[in-house]
């Protein structure tokens, strides 16, 4: 990633799970959802939607203790939406050893107030 960010990490809990210990794969993509919002929402100074999540697939299983971590990466900005390339790893529990779990691609659209798309402002060269 050329500027990936972490953006969050985030436990996964009991209630996150199956029978069989392993964590639902809706609640790790909705870790990446939140990130991606997160990221978009810094970059265009205002208020973001998901638009689409492209080329998901679930390389690793996430287990009860296992931290999550999210990174973000802001790869193409259009005129109101912007394509974040999202990555999640877990920090084995009780362990340092990280592993993968899943990549997309989230593309997000700017709002403006009444909820219509809006232009993303240029990027900031500070």
């Amino acid at each position: 990633m050329r500027d990936r960010k972490s953006t969050m990490r985030v436990p996964a809990m009991p209630a996150d799970a199956n029978a069989a210990g392993d964590i639902f794969g809706g609640w790790v993509m909705s870790q990446m959802d939140l990130a991606a919002g997160i990221r978009a929402a810094e970059r265009a100074g205002g208020r973001v939607v998901t638009k689409a999540v492209r080329e998901m697939a679930f390389e690793k299983p996430v287990k009860i203790g296992d931290t999550v971590a999210v990174y973000t990466d802001v790869v193409a900005v259009g005129r109101t939406s912007m394509t974040l390339s999202v990555e999640a790893w877990a920090q084995r529990y009780h362990t340092h050893e990280q592993e993968r779990v899943t990549s997309a691609e989230f593309v997000m659209v700017a709002l403006d107030a009444e909820g219509r798309p809006t232009p993303v402002p240029a990027a900031n060269k500070d």
